[in-house]
């Protein structure tokens, strides 16, 4: 008798320990399944990302910092066969960024993208237009309305992901006395998973102004940059990331560095009644 009491509280004690590994499995099991999901741009989940670009020694002397902050919800539709991205930057641009040039800060030109996600094997892809409204007025936006096309095109494979965002826009209504609008831009994405929700990524956003003048078109930004997929309290998913990339080619008075922050709300869908 005298060795059943102390051989009940051994095995109650190991079983709550082997729940509770279990549930730890669970989590970092969970942790990685979401952290994959989520350098998919065309994954079914709702997510809020809020991105801070500091564009660091800009302008015409070359020592101004420019700030955007871009919050960019995503929202799929009919089950991930219909994905919606918008994009609402808030711009801080200092006093003489160009000669006496006033300092501006308020929400640029919101840009809006939809994908159709067709069934595929392997290669996963999606298609769809890109509207660029001129909320941004004179001093932070180009006050032309403009649209064109964009395509995704991505594969995972083991712990690797590695794919593409392409659009391309044109303005077609907006104040005449404005430049015309005529941009590319191609967000290359390669991102490695490290185990326990840990990744290394380089994502460089590439765009080429096609009204610029020549040797003023281009922006080709190179650098790294590393995040993790955490679980608050175990439940809560919150996506985390930063890295640095320097413009290797730029405009004359393009930015030399970028430093980018990023925070991702994974929200779920019966928030929306999905």
């Amino acid at each position: 008798m005298k060795l059943i009491k102390p051989l009940f509280i051994f095995l109650a004690f190991s079983i709550i320990c082997m729940n509770l590994y279990a549930q730890e499995q669970e989590v970092e099991d969970l942790q990685e399944d979401l952290a994959k999901e989520l350098a998919n741009p065309l994954a079914n989940l709702i997510t809020v990302p809020i991105q801070n670009n500091l564009n660091i020694n800009q302008g015409f002397d070359n020592d101004k910092n420019v700030n955007v902050l871009n919050f960019q919800p995503i929202i799929p539709f009919a089950n991930g066969k219909f994905i919606t991205r918008t994009i609402i930057p808030v711009v801080s641009i200092p006093s003489d960024l160009f000669p006496s040039s006033p300092s501006s800060s308020g929400v640029g030109d919101v840009v809006l993208t939809g994908f159709f996600v067709p069934k595929s094997k392997g290669l996963m892809w999606g298609f769809g237009p890109v509207l660029e409204f001129p909320t941004g007025g004179s001093t932070r936006g180009s006050e032309k309305w403009s649209a064109g096309p964009s395509l995704v095109a991505l594969t995972q494979k083991g712990d690797w992901t590695l794919g593409a965002v392409w659009n391309h826009t044109w303005s077609f209504a907006g104040e005449s006395e404005r430049a015309d609008v005529n941009r590319m831009l191609l967000n290359i994405f390669l991102v490695k998973q490290l185990g326990g929700g840990w990744y290394l990524n380089s994502v460089p956003i590439i765009t080429a102004n096609w009204e610029a003048s020549k040797g003023n078109q281009w922006t080709v930004p190179v650098g790294l940059g590393a995040g993790r997929l955490l679980m608050l309290g175990g439940k809560f998913p919150l996506n985390v990331q930063t890295g640095l990339y320097n413009n290797v080619v730029r405009p004359d008075y393009g930015a030399e560095w970028q430093w980018r922050f990023q925070v991702q709300f994974i929200l779920p869908k019966s928030m929306f009644g999905f």
